[in-house]
């Protein structure tokens, strides 16, 4: 009697520690795809302001179509593929639009133009907001990746399929700052 009340308080533990471990690893995995969709989020409110920014820049800028046509192009490569495809295209982006704003400083009434100075600093506000949400995607990517790893967890991780998430990287060229002066 004394062995069987002990087998049943051994699995019911068991069942807990199963129970626990797998709703633990569900919530870091929805966190890792919250912060995804907030990077997500940020980009696409880039992605809405840049035509802006072309029309305000086109106005004053008539013969420098190639810089313009390069900065839609890159816009429109960040609406699908993987998390690493996207902020690659972001990065792209972000070449294109210091060569954008660089025109700025061929064109003094553009420097000028209240509607240009209001969309490069939305355009700023939103970089800001990119940076911090890739450091949270980072961030929660990072523990998600250690709690499936980590024992006990790791049993219940690899029993249901939880997958290793990949941190987002900024390619070599990229971390450099832009020389860019307005």
């Amino acid at each position: 009697m004394m062995t069987t009340i002990i087998l049943i308080a051994i699995a019911v533990v068991l069942v807990l520690f199963a129970i626990f471990s797998y709703n633990g690893l569900v919530k870091y995995r929805n966190w890792v795809q919250e912060s995804f969709s907030q990077i997500d989020v940020q980009l696409q409110r880039r992605h809405d302001l840049i035509p802006n920014l072309v029309e305000t820049v086109k106005g004053y800028a008539k013969h420098e179509k190639e810089t313009l046509t390069q900065v839609i192009e890159k816009r429109n490569q960040l609406v699908s593929g993987s998390p690493q495809q996207r902020i690659d295209a972001d990065n792209q982006i972000e070449s294109a639009l210091r060569s954008l704003f660089a025109l700025a400083e061929s064109y003094p009434d553009l420097k000028a133009n209240q509607n240009f100075l209001s969309l490069q600093e939305e355009l700023t506000t939103t970089e800001n907001k990119v940076a911090y949400s890739r450091q949270l995607y980072n961030k929660t990517v990072k523990d998600y990746n250690i709690k499936r790893e980590s024992f006990p967890s790791n049993i219940i991780a690899k029993l249901f399929g939880f997958k290793r998430e990949e941190l987002l990287t900024i390619p070599e060229a990229n971390r450099e700052a832009p020389k860019v002066t307005f």
